[in-house]
């Protein structure tokens, strides 16, 4: 008994390295990781064309067959993910599964599979239907299965007291621009500055450069305000993209400096 305790643990221990990629240069790993990477490219490629009624319509049956063999993997490999978590020491026991279950990553992949069940749900409820939108939300288990994307969220979480700063310095000065409309342009023009709200529109269309041209100051003092506020919406939105830019960098070459280093005593490489 004992000995078939240990080999269960073994093989728990293994599927979950294999799933969680604890070991990236394993070659098991790396086919499994590259399989489920091309299963989700052709799931968002399908879920395209699936919007095409005409493509639809003639190939229907390969859309519902291929969803059908999809949700099977994905299943298993969600199924897997909770069984064999256990493995890990964070996870021991029935709370700790609880816990792994509960965790972002996991919910994701439970959100990946969860549009393919619903239709079977006994609710004559057409509303429903719109759940089937979240399938593509497959692409977030990409985060899984990719360094870069991984780095992107230690970045993100690393800056994040920056970013939440430049977050909250947009749109106080969104607010500003906006009432600064609002006040010169609303008597002008009643229609398309009628509040600050609706001024906003305005506001965040040219802060972000885009300017539709459906709605532009008709004043001199609006035309002036409005300048200003372009020639800031240059440089504002310009902080969040040099920010992350240079955190990138710093991580990339974070990462050339550990691989650097030998894997048994730490020194430097030369």
């Amino acid at each position: 008994m004992p000995s078939r305790n240990s080999a269960l643990r073994e093989v728990k221990s293994r599927v979950f390295s294999i799933l969680e990629g604890t070991k990236p240069n394993d070659p098991t790993t790396k086919v499994v990781q590259l399989a489920i990477l091309g299963l989700i490219a052709l799931t968002l490629i399908f879920l395209v064309l699936e919007s095409v009624e005409s493509v639809y319509s003639s190939w229907g049956r390969v859309f519902r067959v291929f969803e059908s063999a999809t949700v099977v993997v994905f299943s298993l490999e969600y199924i897997l993910r909770v069984w064999s978590c256990t493995s890990d020491s964070r996870y021991n026991g029935s709370r700790g599964r609880l816990r792994f279950a509960a965790s972002p990553l996991a919910l994701i992949d439970l959100v990946a599979i969860l549009p393919f069940y619903l239709p079977f749900v006994s609710a004559d409820l057409l509303f429903l239907r719109t759940f089937r939108l979240l399938r593509s939300f497959r692409v977030l288990k990409l985060g899984r299965y990719s360094a870069a994307m991984r780095d992107i969220g230690s970045i993100l979480r690393s800056k994040r007291e920056e970013l939440t700063t430049i977050v909250f310095i947009m749109m106080v000065f969104l607010l500003v621009a906006s009432s600064l409309m609002y006040v010169v342009e609303g008597p002008h023009q009643p229609d398309k500055f009628s509040s600050i709200p609706a001024s906003m529109w305005w506001a965040v269309v040219t802060l972000t450069t885009v300017g539709y041209g459906d709605v532009y100051p008709i004043t001199p003092l609006g035309k002036l305000i409005g300048s200003v506020i372009a020639l800031f919406g240059i440089g504002l939105f310009a902080l969040p993209a040099g920010l992350l830019g240079g955190a990138f960098m710093e991580q990339v070459q974070k990462e050339r400096r550990e691989t650097r280093k030998c894997p048994h005593c730490g020194k430097e490489l030369e």
